[in-house]
């Protein structure tokens, strides 16, 4: 079978769809940074910081192990049907927080809440590349995790004038209007891709399974992995704390602190949309996957890297804002990268599930990082020197992950020794 080298007929619709549930998804995790000032302040409540950052980290708990299991069920069920009961999930566990709340029943709809959306990246992923050849991903890729930005830049002027015009509490409930209206257009505008990849070729010749121990180990894959997971241990941040640190950190009053809080997301947008660009078309010119997927973007995560342990030494709060956007954002185009590495070293019928996994460990960042942060604040002489500490140590994450990805990523090797551990299982057919 000869595979497509254009977009199918509805690709780019599809995408839409897919870049609003992405904004719907991530506008659901920045919430609880937004209404953090409020929720902390909130008589009923009085959180300290280490029961915030409970709260933060608890929308994680679930998420790796939901990522991994609707991975696995994706490998054998239409990816649309399972984004639409991802959506429905968010979506009605929005509406408790509409009443009086307890910090137990917060965190267990943020659980709940983590466990619909853990499989929302891998499985869109999975969806758009249906109706993409390989070297046509990089924009689709890169608009879908547009999504995750957008969602944090329309939902800061919005949430932030429903939080005070109305309270913290309808924050949550617009999100789950806005989840049942994307809910209603995918179930009458979703359909399922049909471009099949072309198979890792076995030996022998044929098309064939390659056994998840080879994967998992992968070195591409594995380093790709960790450098995501430096990332996504600043994403978390941004999400739980960033609102917090300029109001408690940087003196900003809880209305700026909340419009500032777009700062990083847009710049992370341009980061995401012009490093995914950037990639393809190299990736169409001939270039490597490792030049234009593994060093692209691993050089910008060492730069992170490199920025953020000088964001206490900076004189200003405004120029400790600028280093932290900087640092914590210009890494970003390793999130259009790695579901590319995987799925260019992964067949097609193992996709959604290796996607899954992936994610799934890259995310586990976010079950420490809140959490961290908020035992270093409590710890430290001043919210602010356990605000700058926690940065210090995210510098030192992404220099690790960024220096591992530069020497480790590799997809047209690794691809030859997948390919000499594929066996032929000619009754699998892709889902």
């Amino acid at each position: 079978m000869q595979t497509p080298q254009r977009p199918l007929k509805g690709a780019w619709g599809i995408t839409a769809l897919l870049f609003f549930f992405m904004l719907i998804n991530f506008a659901d995790k920045i919430v609880v940074g937004l209404v953090g000032p409020s929720l902390r302040a909130d008589p009923t409540l009085s959180l300290t910081a280490k029961q915030f950052g409970l709260l933060g980290s608890s929308f994680f708990f679930l998420f790796a192990v939901s990522a991994v299991v609707v991975g696995f069920l994706t490998n054998r069920v239409q990816a649309r049907h399972t984004l639409l009961a991802m959506a429905l999930v968010w979506s009605v566990v929005q509406f408790p927080m509409l009443g009086t709340v307890s910090l137990e029943v917060l965190i267990a709809c943020r659980i709940v809440l983590g466990a619909g959306e853990g499989p929302a990246a891998p499985v869109a992923t999975h969806a758009v590349y249906k109706w993409f050849p390989d070297a046509r991903r990089g924009l689709p890729t890169a608009v879908i995790s547009q999504g995750s930005a957008f969602g944090v830049i329309v939902a800061v002027p919005v949430l932030s004038w429903i939080i005070e015009r109305y309270s913290w509490h309808w924050a949550f409930g617009a999100l789950g209007i806005a989840g049942l209206l994307w809910s209603v257009l995918w179930f009458f505008f979703g359909k399922e891709g049909t471009l099949v990849d072309p198979p890792i070729v076995t030996e022998t010749g044929g098309g064939g399974h390659v056994p998840y121990r080879y994967l998992l180990t992968c070195p591409s894959i594995v380093a790709a992995c960790l450098a995501g997971f430096a990332s996504y241990w600043g994403l978390a941040l941004g999400l739980t704390w960033f609102t917090s640190y300029l109001v408690d950190g940087l003196g900003f009053s809880p209305g700026a602190g909340r419009q500032l809080t777009a700062i990083p997301w847009v710049f992370g947008a341009c980061v995401l949309l012009i490093g995914g660009s950037i990639s393809q078309r190299l990736k169409s010119a001939g270039a490597s996957s490792r030049a234009c997927r593994g060093v692209l973007a691993c050089v910008t995560v060492v730069a992170g890297g490199c920025t953020l342990p000088l964001v206490g030494s900076m004189p200003t709060p405004e120029l400790k804002l600028a280093f932290l956007v900087f640092g914590s954002a210009i890494g970003s185009t390793i999130y259009v990268v790695l579901p590319m590495i995987v799925s260019e070293l992964t067949p097609q019928p193992q996709r959604a599930a290796m996607l899954a996994i992936t994610t799934s460990f890259v995310t586990l960042a976010g079950v420490l990082s809140p959490l961290i942060m908020g035992s270093l604040i409590e710890g430290a002489a001043t919210a602010n020197g356990g605000y700058e500490r926690g940065y210090v140590i995210l510098g030192g994450l992404l220099l690790a992950g960024g220096i591992i990805g530069l020497l480790f990523i590799r997809p047209e090797a690794d691809r030859k020794r997948l390919a000499m551990r594929a066996v032929v299982q000619p009754g699998l057919a892709p889902a």
